[in-house]
């Protein structure tokens, strides 16, 4: 779903593509991911995956950037010609984009698959564990509570 043309803008203009914490390889966790969630969610896959690739694109430094996600979000809504998505579909990607790092609460099924599937990954920063309280799917939690990373072909 994430073109060629995408892929090469995030190379050329997010400071963060080659991070080994919050680049390229942790996007195509967070797709993976939720692209797995939302076949039990019902989250729109093109939103999930989109939401993969911006979500921290454009951060400024690996640790405390509370800002980054609104400016992925900013980011995407800039570059939207080239997202192939409808309008509501870019408004769902804005909110999920911009909330991800601090939100606690999506009524939205697609914002919380994001918001899971991203969370789901956060065993890649200084081995924290993903905790099932801050999921929103019960698949989320399962996975989280019975350690069963392997579904997700993390292992």
């Amino acid at each position: 779903m994430i073109t060629d043309e995408i892929i090469m803008l995030l190379k050329q203009e997010s400071g963060f593509f080659n991070s080994p914490y919050h680049g390229f390889n942790h996007w195509q966790a967070v797709e993976r991911n939720g692209l797995y969630l939302a076949q039990f969610t019902g989250a729109d896959p093109k939103i999930v995956s989109t939401f993969a690739y911006f979500h921290d694109c454009m951060r400024e430094n690996e640790t405390k950037d509370p800002e980054h996600g609104p400016r992925g979000a900013a980011f995407a809504k800039e570059h939207s010609e080239i997202l192939e998505l409808t309008d509501s579909q870019l408004k769902i990607l804005y909110k999920a984009c911009r909330g991800h790092t601090h939100g606690r609460k999506a009524e939205c099924p697609t914002i919380a698959t994001c918001w899971d599937a991203d969370r789901l990954d956060i065993g890649r920063i200084f081995f924290m564990t993903p905790n099932s309280k801050f999921m929103f799917s019960d698949e989320a939690k399962r996975i989280a509570d019975e350690d069963d990373f392997g579904v997700l072909g993390d292992e």
